[in-house]
């Protein structure tokens, strides 16, 4: 089994993790506060792995070029407008469209990863990110009554538009995080990972800092109240962001971010066994898609 493999779907649990100490932040803070305490308390787990690898293993620091800064800032620009897009949405009737035209991420990633780095991906390797993606839509619109007029008027929504620029954004963060640890050509692929992962949310605390002490200064008092569940997000996040910063260094985003819609099974998983919730057949089916792309992806590796 190819090592991205593992580090991917361990990334994807973490982030499940992330997922719900973040909702239980929103029961105290706004969104822009659950959004900074992912990258404001997931920076010091960034730059302690650094610390580790560099004095634990030895492993040599990379020199910040300027392709490396440019992709590294790019990134994390991108993320946090996607991130911000995505928030948007709940803000429509019928977001949960919105939402599932934001998945279609790894299919953008595909083609932003040809356009900006000439990387390509086989028409299997596709037809499996396309099935996994497709499972993942029919999940989120699972609850959505669905007719022919109904789905007419979901494609032309603005609440669509804004969902496939979400998915295109984070696709693009994807990409540029790539290039941004490639570019650094060693020590290894773990320091590389590390150490872009570090710059990024650095730089990413700052402008929402920043953001935050112009706008909203309470919003940072409510963080710091939350320091508990804050730092649960912050470490699982940052965790969870090094494995998928580690995979795409080895592998492109695209299949990457592919194999992290496996995320959506652990998902699934806490809402059955945890919850206690029951789920309805267009999102058992949904559930099936996602495993067979998933599947397909790793049988065509």
């Amino acid at each position: 089994m190819e090592l991205w493999i593992p580090i991917t779907i361990a990334a994807a649990f973490l982030q499940n993790l992330r997922s719900a100490a973040q909702k239980q932040l929103k029961g105290v803070m706004g969104t822009t506060g659950a959004t900074f305490a992912r990258f404001g308390f997931g920076c010091p787990v960034a730059i302690a792995i650094v610390l580790a690898l560099h004095f634990g293993r030895g492993d040599v620091l990379p020199d910040a070029n300027a392709p490396f800064v440019f992709w590294m800032a790019f990134g994390g620009l991108t993320q946090i407008t996607a991130t911000f897009l995505l928030v948007y949405l709940f803000s429509f009737r019928n977001f949960a469209v919105g939402t599932a035209y934001s998945r279609t991420e790894p299919v953008q990633a595909a083609l932003f990863g040809l356009i900006f780095l000439g990387e390509t991906v086989t028409v299997g390797l596709m037809a499996a990110i396309a099935i996994s993606v497709f499972g993942v839509m029919m999940i989120s619109l699972a609850r959505v009554q669905m007719t022919w007029r109904g789905i007419a008027e979901a494609l032309a929504s603005r609440a669509a538009g804004i969902g496939i620029a979400s998915g295109a954004f984070f696709a693009l963060s994807a990409v540029s995080y790539r290039a941004a640890s490639t570019s650094l050509g060693g020590p290894n692929f773990m320091m590389q990972a590390a150490y872009t992962l570090a710059w990024t949310t650095l730089f990413q605390t700052i402008l929402m800092a920043g953001w935050m002490l112009l706008r909203d200064r309470a919003e940072l008092v409510r963080v710091a109240k939350a320091w508990r569940w804050s730092m649960v997000a912050g470490v699982a996040g940052g965790l969870a962001s090094f494995g998928w910063f580690m995979a795409m260094t080895i592998q492109q985003a695209a299949l990457v971010r592919s194999l992290a819609q496996v995320e959506m099974l652990f998902t699934f998983a806490t809402t059955v066994f945890f919850f206690k919730e029951k789920i309805n057949r267009r999102e058992i089916g949904g559930c099936l898609l996602i495993v067979a792309g998933i599947v397909v992806l790793l049988m065509l590796r």
